[in-house]
């Protein structure tokens, strides 16, 4: 190998931390988001005419990748080998760790999958879940049980957190407790969850599957046919720990998984570096700013729904006696989940928002109101098990199937105008938080309570001579001023990507890789399986996104609203797609051509072979589910003796035979779309896929 570019090779899993090969740089990627139009969700298979021929073997001494000569400015390249795939995921936290670990597990030949970060302390964590970012009382805003990484393994978490965690460290509020289905969990250990998962996803990988990880920050993609380059500032050398320029990796596929990219507050422009300003509420220094603030101090929060009574919270329970504003300009806060709630998945009434043709944002928004309320009134008739707190969430996704139908008939500058107007609303009813985080915080607002609730916006925050800031609030008609000894800001999230502050972006929108999401402005244009779109509607590479690039997206093509286009359970099927699909174009084994085959075999009329190719498809789904390497050879096995059934029905009546490979592209694609169905609750699901016996009532 040159000089420059050092790689370590785990063959033995004791050789490195969790058993990966890694590269040790500084600072990583940056944000991502995806979005497209209208599909048939019943299959998720996106046509590629770049069928890949299967790789050979690694070698054993070492990860492939070696150091060329410079290119242009653009420093070293690493290379992939001729004999194997590579598939480059850009940013380490939630949803990148996520896809990682499902290649890693539906792998079935040669793969290298580098993993890139450019914060090394927010690897398998990002910064929702990193530990120094999140104090212990900070709590997830959904049940624990509802935390897997996996959707069809609903418990995961819970068996993870009660029988495998390490608490040695853990305060002792938390070291006895025992984490159930509907309580409450800490934010702060979910990064160690996913280490354990992605350490088991490495140990348990077939052979000649293996993880690099990389610090770095990838700035740039370009795009070559049917693979691309990756460019990594910040990448540093193994032996001497000495910079070495920018490196470009070769992949054979980009996943990009940059996470939420923040939203610049112009009204706090004078104070971003003053230290009575925390921009960041999760983070180190911002959780120590809290916890530092005098014990009678005056505390401005900028929000007022789950990020900000995060941070009232922490106040609350370590005592803090002074006053707490929280101000936003909808005044919306969180409800409660009740102590027993589980997701359930009801069937209503398709809404009816929308006469003949789109007659306007007030007759849209009348009609809305008025179908809700019918909606509620028809659930709490029929559903009267359901707590009258979550109705509304209830209702909520139901009319997710609904939704994208009515959505393509609003013009884009109305559907923009109504999602900017009404989506703290939509959060709001979709989702609620915790009792741990909630019922300390409403407890301290009301008439002279120590929490006062602002509607207003805020215009401008400057500085004092004193060392304090005051904040310009308006509202209703008249501005008023507030002075905080410090201000917490929860600005939220930037959905349109030409503002993000990201080279990685700015670059792939400059390039024209990735464009905003026509219809929305909220994240990336992106096709059914998370591909990037170009300028023409098409893939403009082997580039695939998951997570929060891909909110549009989601809004268009799902019907989701608020943090669920971008939240966990929206990763956990994003990792999924993802995976699969690329894999499909990777591999050997499969013949992504076949995509007709998919409905043929799905929907044909014979009693015999739809029951074959149903056997066949539970084996694969189960196979790609399974977590042990044994036994997914085992399940392997099993279903290639099926698709040899399902190929001599289809022969039987002398119908020209599929190629083995087509066959199992079709099956693994069916697997797939049945692993992302999102008409069912994880549990239910777990149930459908033949995983659990039974479904407990939701009651």
């Amino acid at each position: 190998m040159a000089s420059g570019a050092a790689v370590i090779v785990a063959s033995n899993a004791s050789n490195v931390r969790r058993g990966q090969a890694k590269f040790r740089g500084t600072i990583g990627s940056r944000g991502t988001r995806g979005m497209s139009t209208s599909h048939d969700r019943r299959y998720s298979t996106c046509r590629s005419p770049n069928a890949r021929s299967a790789p050979a073997r690694l070698r054993p001494r070492r990860s492939g990748l070696r150091r060329v000569a410079p290119e242009g400015n653009r420093g070293g390249m690493v290379k992939s080998s001729d004999r194997f795939r590579r598939v480059v995921v850009v940013g380490a936290g939630l949803a990148g760790t996520a896809t990682t670990i499902r290649f890693l597990r539906f792998a079935r030949e040669p793969l290298e999958v580098v993993l890139v970060e450019r914060r090394p302390d927010y690897r398998n964590s990002g910064v929702a879940y990193q530990r120094e970012s999140n104090h212990w009382h900070h709590v997830f805003n959904i049940q624990a049980g509802r935390m897997s990484a996996f959707r069809e393994d609903v418990d995961d978490f819970i068996r993870w957190a009660n029988h495998e965690a390490d608490r040695s460290d853990w305060p002792g509020d938390w070291r006895d407790f025992e984490f159930t289905e509907s309580g409450p969990a800490p934010r702060r250990i979910y990064q160690d969850y996913l280490e354990s998962r992605l350490a088991e996803a490495v140990r348990e990988a077939a052979a000649g599957v293996r993880l690099v990880e990389v610090d770095g920050e990838a700035v740039d993609v370009e795009v070559f046919g049917d693979h691309a380059h990756v460019v990594v500032e910040g990448f540093v050398d193994l032996p001497d720990g000495a910079g070495s320029g920018p490196v470009v990796l070769k992949a054979d596929h980009v996943v990009l998984a940059t996470g939420l990219e923040t939203k610049y507050p112009a009204f706090a422009a004078e104070v971003l570096e003053h230290p009575a300003f925390v921009r960041s509420p999760y983070s180190k220094s911002g959780i120590e700013r809290l916890l530092d603030v005098r014990k009678d101090g005056v505390v401005a929060i900028v929000g007022t729904l789950l990020s900000a009574y995060d941070s009232a919270t922490l106040l609350l329970r370590q005592g803090h006696e002074g006053r707490i504003h929280m101000i936003s300009g909808s005044g919306l806060t969180p409800r409660t989940y009740p102590p027993d709630h589980r997701h359930q998945v009801l069937e209503l009434p398709a809404p009816q928002l929308l006469g003949d043709h789109y007659e306007g944002r007030e007759e849209f928004v009348r009609r809305f109101r008025e179908e809700w309320d019918r909606a509620c009134a028809i659930l709490t008739r029929e559903h009267p098990e359901v707590s009258p707190v979550v109705v509304t969430e209830r209702v909520a996704k139901s009319w997710e199937p609904y939704l994208p139908a009515i959505l393509e008939r609003i013009p884009t500058d109305e559907l923009r105008a109504l999602l900017d107007s009404y989506g703290s609303l939509l959060a709001v009813l979709r989702v609620s938080a915790m009792a741990y985080t909630t019922n300390i915080v409403d407890a301290a607002m009301g008439e002279g309570g120590q929490i006062v609730l602002t509607t207003g916006r805020v215009q401008q925050i400057r500085a004092t001579g004193t060392g304090t800031l005051v904040l310009s609030v308006a509202g209703q008609g008249t501005t008023r001023t507030i002075e905080a000894d410090l201000v917490v800001s929860n600005f939220g999230r930037e959905t349109n990507y030409e503002r993000a502050d990201s080279a990685l972006w700015s670059n792939l929108l400059r390039k024209g890789i990735a464009v905003p999401h026509r219809r929305t402005g909220r994240g990336l244009e992106v096709d059914p399986c998370g591909r990037l779109l170009g300028p023409d509607g098409t893939p403009s590479g082997p580039v695939s996104v998951v997570g929060s690039p891909r909110e549009g997206d989601e809004i268009i093509r799902n019907g989701r609203t608020g943090a669920f286009t971008f939240n966990l359970a929206a990763i956990k099927n994003h990792s999924v797609e993802v995976a699969a699909t690329t894999l499909h174009r990777l591999e050997s084994c499969f013949d992504e051509s076949a995509v007709a085959l998919v409905g043929a075999l799905t929907e044909t009329a014979d009693p015999e072979l739809r029951e074959a190719v149903s056997h066949s498809v539970m084996l694969d789904v189960r196979r790609m589910a399974t977590r042990r390497r044994d036994d997914r050879h085992s399940l392997a096995a099993l279903l290639e003796e099926s698709l040899q059934r399902v190929r001599a029905l289809i022969t039987r009546d002398d119908a020209t035979p599929p190629t083995d490979r087509a066959l199992r592209f079709a099956v693994s694609s069916a697997a797939t779309t049945k692993l992302t169905d999102l008409s069912v609750t994880p549990r239910e699901l777990r149930f459908l896929l033949g995983l659990e016996e039974a479904v407990e009532p939701v009651g």
